[in-house]
């Protein structure tokens, strides 16, 4: 019995540092991505640092469009993008293009949301104190909205856990290839059970330092959650 753990567990070695490669590559590419379209959709709504109401619209719809696509069905649309960025069309590396499409007006929603959240009294009072517009989204707003924006982001590498795990089924790879060729295919129930377990420990490491670096946030600026 032992062995039979010890050799699933090196089965489930190189898929989990191909997922972990995958749900990294995907999260920081979205948030390239994500970051300044999140803003814009913020600075640019009614009301806000730089109205531009037929602009934002565009932008609302563009995202609402990217966030309504099945993630399978986007990645077989995006087969042709990852081919032209990586040069194939599978693999770990080819996934982290749909990936990173598929997270980006996640992303953007999220730095939207939290952006509104911030107390409009201290971005007037920026304003009195003659700040550009540059300095109160970048001064202000993005720290004031930290917080918030920890949690989103929290949020969304963990749907990035789970798009990563459904790659697999597509020649992504990872954990998701493993517990659908190993484990549904060839009837190894010890080994998806192990491929979940993974997942779900990455899903609770996520979620655990998320808590943990808005409790610790929230701690310093004296609003100590309970």
């Amino acid at each position: 019995m032992l062995n039979a753990a010890y050799n699933i567990l090196l089965m489930l070695i190189e898929p989990t540092l191909s997922t972990l490669y995958m749900v990294a590559g995907a999260t920081v590419f979205s948030l390239i991505l994500g970051f300044p379209l999140g803003i814009l959709l913020c600075v640019t709504s009614a009301g806000n640092l730089i109205p531009q109401i037929l602009f934002n619209k565009i932008l609302e719809k563009i995202t609402n469009i990217l966030r309504s696509f099945p993630f399978i069905i986007l990645m077989i649309i995006v087969f042709p993008l990852s081919r032209f960025i990586v040069g194939t069309s599978i693999g770990t590396a080819a996934a982290i293009v749909p990936l990173s499409i598929a997270a980006m007006p996640f992303v953007a929603r999220i730095i939207k949301s939290a952006l509104k959240e911030v107390n409009p009294e201290i971005i007037q009072a920026a304003k009195v104190m003659g700040s550009s517009n540059r300095q109160i989204i970048f001064k202000v707003m993005l720290p004031e909205a930290y917080p918030a924006l920890i949690a989103g982001i929290t949020l969304t590498i963990i749907n990035i856990i789970g798009y990563a795990a459904m790659a697999g089924s597509m020649g992504g790879g990872g954990l998701g290839d493993l517990a659908i060729r190993y484990g549904y295919q060839r009837f190894r129930l010890d080994v998806m059970i192990g491929a979940v377990l993974v997942i779900i420990i990455m899903v609770e490491f996520v979620q655990f330092l998320g808590d943990k670096m808005v409790h610790t946030i929230m701690k310093r600026r004296g609003l100590e959650i309970k």
